[in-house]
């Protein structure tokens, strides 16, 4: 008598969470399609916005991820390729944020006066400076090492253009910190992403708008000294590239 194969867990698709169509509505959510809206939330609004797109997209990777029908590097194509947007228009003094996937909406809600601490409103793009301080609030708790102290050398030196880093600044505490947290065993005893990146703008001698070439830089150096060779989610890689693409929107 022949066993009956376990049948694999349905994963929870764009389709439904969100009103979408196409090919995005029967993707996977996946792990990295998170850490890019957290990212880009981040970076744009100063924040997560609760029950907003992230927070779902957070909790249905999470779902898949748990029922081992992605992987934790996973990423949906539609948003390797076309990223996540975030547009805002002004309504009578209070801001209409859109949020978006391959131009399709996943959310669209009202906030008063500007937006977020970055400000996508206006013509103001987002600095290498803000974007360093949104990745203290999306992976603030990741104790640094040598990926992160990479990617944040890269950063600063492209911010600066001095091509090194300055001693004092925000690249050599991230330096320092990560050659502190080698010789620690507990993470709680290690020096975290928030600690050196919280203020990050005041430390640079200099600071610049976001750029795709400067993103790019970024991931290369963070993903050159990590052994997955995968940016951490929310991480300095991935906030970078939000950031790059939020100024290329304007």
């Amino acid at each position: 008598m022949s066993q009956e194969q376990p049948q694999r867990p349905n994963p929870v698709r764009y389709g439904d969470v969100f009103h979408v169509q196409g090919e995005l509505a029967s993707r996977p959510v996946a792990p990295q399609d998170a850490a890019a809206f957290v990212a880009a939330e981040n970076v744009a609004l100063g924040k997560i916005q609760e029950g907003g797109p992230a927070a779902v997209v957070q909790s249905a990777a999470d779902v898949n991820e748990t029922r081992g029908v992605v992987h934790h590097n996973d990423m949906t194509n539609i948003v390797r390729e076309e990223g996540v947007t975030i547009s805002e228009a002004d309504a009578g003094g209070s801001s209409v944020v859109t949020e978006a996937i391959g131009g399709q909406v996943v959310g669209q809600y009202v906030q008063p006066g500007d937006v977020g601490a970055t400000g996508i409103d206006g013509s103001d793009a987002i600095t290498i400076g803000e974007a360093l301080e949104a990745t203290a609030f999306s992976a603030g708790n990741k104790p640094i090492d040598e990926s992160d102290a990479a990617a944040i050398q890269a950063a600063e030196i492209r911010a600066t253009g001095l091509g090194h880093a300055v001693p004092g600044s925000v690249a050599a505490e991230a330096q320092s910190a990560a050659a502190y947290n080698a010789r620690k065993m507990r993470d709680e005893d290690k020096t975290k992403l928030g600690d050196v990146l919280i203020d990050a703008s005041t430390k640079l001698t200099n600071d610049k708008p976001v750029t795709r070439e400067d993103a790019e830089g970024v991931i290369g150096a963070e993903i050159r000294n990590k052994a997955d060779m995968c940016t951490h989610p929310g991480g300095v890689a991935a906030s970078m590239a939000a950031a790059s693409r939020l100024n290329q929107q304007k």
